[in-house]
């Protein structure tokens, strides 16, 4: 168990705009960061993170919280592993006790197959940097790569001895089970035999965005028919290769701050670059690149450089990447090397600043390198160029932005010396070919480059909600202030008439909100609201020094989660759409004593119009003597709604 001192320390520290910046590239946003949701596939910004509530919203799928539900949702993390995470990242020692086997035992499978990774990823290096053979082959054939020994560490690159057996039995002297050694694919068993998957290969570990061992890539260093040169490990729980970039926790900083990414096929690639100093690039590790691969770099930036090896027929075949890049509406370039030269090669034998120079001076846009590839290939053959023609086309008519797909087209007309119009005939029978292949993405008969308006559906506004919602907000931010609040006793006039008199008071914003909701016997309607609005009322109660932050860490992660959606809703939706919908309360300018006055004025007003229709519903269904007397009560909330209406400003009819 870690300490709760410890938790303390950690949730104090912790920014939750620079844990989620990790994963997520935030943009300023007046005084919060936007980005795009890593939790669905979308183009426009619907994730916001608020320094000021430490916060996080995912409008796109309704999720949020804290740092902590950030990296539990993200990393799929348990508590107590987003507490260590936190810890690790902000240098802070955490006290906790050691497991038991028991406690390892009752530890979820997805948990002991991340144990076992990371029990691996240790064994590898300590038999790489400890052992006779590991020194002499596996790290010698490091050092041979121009790696040193900080870079070796860096990426915590090991060694598998070329023994049967070696790291299984370890494993199990170790108390892993060989169930779970077996689901992450790093014992293969045949029967009553086992052998370790990785024997005599140099080991590169896989990891995560945030870090975890994921699975391993391995390199075996002797000559072999019969082997794989390069070995990786099978898909488990916790490893998907279409779903990862060798790199990706070691760049994803850089990338961010770069604003563009660098994608290379091997491990090696992605080492040396980083060892010269270029470290904003990451591999597909030798696999056929993967939508989801691209959409794990969009969530750190639009830019994606492809670097190519001089190979001829490798840059045909990784041609076919470019489009899916296009697909999710990224800005690609591709940057190609010298015949005979790989990324590994090229950054080994230059320097930080003649690599960068080459980079900037080569690196083309994806239209410019498409033509210089395939017009050489097509060269005095009219049909062969009319093909040409139409791929790059078929590239174009990826990238889901019209305006972008125009300036292509401009650039294609240039490059090539055809006309715009061929190209954009050619690209609308692209379009509608897509159309009539695939009718769910463009509704059968609708013609390409049409603007189909989307049909406007009113929606019924529930007031109440709104409003309970709000004074939900206002107890979060402002429980604890103490206002003047200027409060309205109902009084009968020297006339008999019902007339509002102000009465100043200062209070708490909690007691007073709580005392109004008491004396009108006003109820929340939601039940989740309901059970927010007595925690929270609770806590301000009990705590003078009520702060949001610790109360959101202290809570459970459904109610945590509800109230990041209420802290979160304004930045939604601004006060026009409210005044829209005839609720009228203050601005974040004005006092706070103002804004609590109001939104419960507002939900007074709304309860008695509520019950003015309730009754006026109950006079069609009543006998003569009981509708003289439901009247009676409908004029008397009529005049007490007037007031209201007088105090909110509105315009009664």
């Amino acid at each position: 168990m870690i300490s709760q001192t410890s938790i303390d320390q950690v949730f104090d520290t912790a920014r939750v705009e620079e844990v989620i910046g990790d994963f997520v590239q935030l943009k300023k946003s007046g005084t919060n960061y936007k980005g795009l949701s890593p939790f669905s596939d979308e183009r426009s910004p619907s994730f916001m993170v608020s320094p000021v509530k430490q916060i996080w919203k995912d409008f796109s799928t309704g999720k949020g919280g804290t740092a902590v539900s950030f990296l539990m949702e993200h990393e799929h993390f348990t508590y107590p592993e987003a507490i260590k995470y936190l810890a690790k990242k902000y240098n802070i020692e955490i006290e906790e006790t050691v497991q038991s086997d028991e406690q390892k035992e009752r530890a979820s499978e997805r948990e002991s197959l991340y144990l076992v990774s990371e029990f691996a990823n240790e064994h590898f290096q300590r038999v790489l940097h400890k052992t006779d053979q590991g020194k002499s082959i596996g790290l010698s054939y490091f050092k041979e790569r121009g790696f040193t020994e900080e870079t070796i560490k860096k990426f915590d690159l090991g060694y598998c001895l070329n023994e049967w057996q070696d790291f299984t039995d370890q494993a199990l002297k170790k108390g892993y089970k060989l169930e779970y050694l077996q689901k992450t694919g790093l014992t293969i068993v045949k029967g009553d035999k086992r052998f370790d998957r990785f024997k005599g290969r140099v080991m590169f570990p896989i990891k995560s965005m945030s870090g975890r061992v994921l699975g391993y890539g391995g390199r075996i260093l002797i000559a072999d028919k019969k082997a794989a040169k390069y070995v990786n490990s099978p898909e488990s729980d916790i490893y998907h290769k279409s779903n990862v970039l060798y790199g990706i926790y070691h760049a994803k900083q850089a990338i961010a701050k770069e604003d563009n990414c660098y994608l290379v096929e091997g491990y090696t690639d992605v080492i040396q670059f980083h060892q010269t100093g270029i470290t904003n690039v990451v591999s597909s590790s030798g696999t056929a690149l993967t939508s989801e691969q691209i959409r794990l770099i969009n969530r750190l930036t639009n830019n994606i450089t492809v670097l190519f090896d001089g190979d001829a027929a490798g840059m045909r075949a990784s041609l076919r990447g470019i489009n899916l890049i296009l697909e999710q509406g990224m800005n690609v370039r591709v940057c190609t090397f010298p015949e005979g030269e790989d990324p590994d090669s090229f950054a080994k034998q230059n320097t930080l600043e003649e690599l960068s120079e080459y980079l900037s001076n080569n690196a083309k846009d994806f239209i410019q390198f498409k033509a210089s590839i395939l017009f050489e290939e097509s060269k005095n053959d009219p049909i062969k160029k009319a093909d040409t023609v139409r791929d790059i086309v078929n590239s174009i008519s990826k990238i889901p932005d019209p305006i972008k797909k125009e300036i292509y087209v401009q650039e294609c007309a240039r490059i090539l010396d055809i006309s715009e119009e061929v190209l954009f005939k050619t690209l609308a029978q692209i379009g509608n070919k897509n159309v009539q292949e695939d009718p769910k993405k463009g509704g059968g008969q609708k013609k390409a480059f049409q603007v189909i308006k989307p049909e406007q559906k009113a929606q019924k506004v529930n007031v109440q909600y709104l409003l309970e919602r709000k004074i939900i907000e206002i107890l979060l931010l402002y429980g604890n202030k103490k206002e003047d609040f200027e409060d309205l006793i109902l009084k009968e006039n020297h006339k008999g008439e019902l007339v509002l008199e102000p009465v100043i008071q200062e209070a708490k914003v909690f007691e007073k909100v709580f005392l109004d909701l008491q004396d009108d016997e006003m109820e929340f309607s939601n039940a989740n609201f309901k059970a927010i609005y007595f925690t929270v009322i609770d806590a301000l109660n009990q705590n003078p020094d009520f702060e949001l932050k610790t109360f959101i860490n202290s809570i459970d992660y459904d109610m945590g989660n509800e109230i990041s959606n209420i802290l979160m809703e304004d930045e939604r939706y601004s006060l026009d759409d409210w005044e829209r919908m005839e609720i009228t309360t203050k601005g974040k300018n004005d006092t706070v004593s103002q804004l609590v006055s109001q939104t419960i004025l507002c939900l007074r007003h709304h309860l008695i119009v509520k019950k003015v229709d309730a009754l006026n519903e109950e006079t069609r269904n009543s006998v003569n003597i009981q509708h003289r007397g439901i009247l009676e009560e409908v004029m008397s909330y009529k005049k007490l709604d007037t007031l209201m209406s007088r105090k909110l400003g509105r315009v009664v009819g």
